[in-house]
């Protein structure tokens, strides 16, 4: 049973929190005071100290200092009526582990608890197996702990050494690039070149050139011998990004340096020997592609050897801390600033948060955080959530029907999980506020939210 400490001059309050935090099964001692609250802890061992930040003669900030002189391992959570970016900052600074604006819902509170407990209650013989999960943390320029990551890790360190074309999928934002590399520098290539080209991002007169070369003369502007990029990548690698979006043509051509590791520059009449490991990637539904006769079935099979599949972010969010600590600590070096950390209420508001666009949008959202704050940490005011703009009653019809229908079941769950991910900004993060505004039940919205597709 945790052991909380109530620090409030308000009777009131103090009997309030107690009566609440008793019901959720802590142990509560209160104090009316500040200097009776030290009595206390020097006496007593808490978990959690919950204390007012505006009392006679100690306040909340005297409270929290002293607390960590007497009981370094008590976390402390501030509650104030007067919150302001100074107070919450100077609490931060001197070790609070968050704070809590006196109107908060409850069950904000019993979350800042819930999490500072969970934190607090690492047990000595977990300590072995945490620094083996520190030490699987990163892999490359990968980083994460969550079972999708370290099953990456795992079959990419299988699949490495091997000389087996490789398919990594996944959604936009992934990280599908960071597990190309990180294949190649776990490879006996990985001395030689690693060349990235994107399928999508050249225009498809340009593309052919770009990957198989081309002959002094071959067309206009040719005026001298140039070598493509399967040539750069000779003995290497080569990452053929957005491979859906390879022309049918130059998919020929690339099923022919596939089978036969043999292509022809443009305007030439040599075959050029190449050897290349080929790692592909797409956001794509490529088995759907070979259906609908856009992709060829042939070259589909000869990529895709080993599949790799990157998991999106909302599926494993316990990765969100530590790619926001790595973001904070990049750009904060980028842009000259020390910010150090990020509040707890901040980071809980990073991990209720959808991520459609993954680990892409959340370092865009460091980013700009880092960018705009000026304090050293980074708090939920200055947390900057991009919006979903606004939906109203014709938007799922604005673009009409097509000729081939719609999935009803699918677009119904799409709206849905738009309005409550912009109940949820409105909210601040909060569940209970979020549900109100949507006129449904907090049980009704935590059920929503367990369901896959939100």
């Amino acid at each position: 049973m945790a052991k909380i400490l109530v620090v409030d001059d308000d009777q009131g309050m103090r009997e309030f929190l107690e009566i609440l935090l008793v019901r959720e099964g802590y142990e509560v001692t209160s104090a009316s005071g500040g200097k009776e609250a030290l009595d206390l802890c020097k006496k007593h061992k808490f978990d959690i100290a919950i204390t007012d930040l505006m009392m006679p003669k100690i306040n909340g900030i005297d409270v929290l200092k002293s607390i960590k002189e007497v009981s370094p391992k008590t976390l402390v959570i501030l509650i104030t009526g007067y919150a302001s970016g100074e107070t919450a900052i100077a609490a931060m600074q001197e070790g609070a582990y968050d704070y809590l604006e006196k109107n908060f819902d409850l069950e904000d509170l019993k979350a800042v608890i819930k999490d500072a407990l969970s934190k607090k209650g690492v047990k000595e013989e977990d300590a072995v197996f945490m620094k083996d999960v520190e030490d699987a943390l990163c892999f490359g320029n990968m980083i994460g702990k969550s079972k999708g990551m370290l099953k990456v890790y795992s079959l990419v360190r299988k699949v490495a050494n091997t000389a087996a074309n490789i398919l990594i999928t996944g959604e936009s934002g992934t990280g599908k690039e960071l597990v190309a590399g990180a294949i190649h520098e776990n490879s006996s290539r990985k001395d030689k070149p690693f060349v990235i080209i994107n399928c999508g991002g050249i225009p498809e007169n340009l593309l052919e050139s770009e990957l198989f070369g081309y002959m002094k003369g071959a067309f206009s502007g040719a005026h001298v011998d140039k070598p493509g990029l399967f040539e750069v990548a000779h003995r290497g690698t080569i990452f053929l990004d957005e491979i859906g979006e390879l022309p049918q043509f130059l998919q020929v051509k690339l099923l022919r340096v596939v089978q036969e590791k043999t292509f022809r520059r443009i305007g030439g009449t040599e075959n050029i020997k190449v050897d290349v490991r080929i790692i592909s990637a797409t956001n794509q539904d490529l088995e759907q592609k070979v259906k609908n006769s856009d992709f060829r079935e042939d070259l589909y099979y000869r990529l895709n050897v080993i599949p790799v599949k990157i998991p999106p972010l909302r599926e494993r969010n316990e990765d969100i801390p530590l790619l926001a600590r790595y973001f904070i600590e990049k750009y904060s070096k980028e842009f000259g600033k020390e910010i150090k950390k990020i509040s707890p209420y901040a980071l809980r508001l990073l991990m209720e948060y959808p991520f459609f666009g993954n680990v892409r949008e959340l370092e865009n959202i460091i980013e700009r955080s880092v960018a705009l704050e000026t304090t050293n940490i980074i708090l939920p005011e200055n947390l900057i959530m991009p919006g979903i703009g606004e939906i109203d009653k014709n938007t799922v019809l604005s673009a009409g029907i097509p000729e081939k229908g719609i999935n009803l079941n699918e677009e119904l769950a799409r709206v849905e999980k738009l309005l409550i991910k912009k109940a949820l900004q409105k909210a601040n993060g909060s569940k209970t506020k979020a549900a109100k505004y949507l006129n449904i039940s907090f049980d009704s919205l935590r059920y929503r939210l367990e369901k896959p597709d939100i």
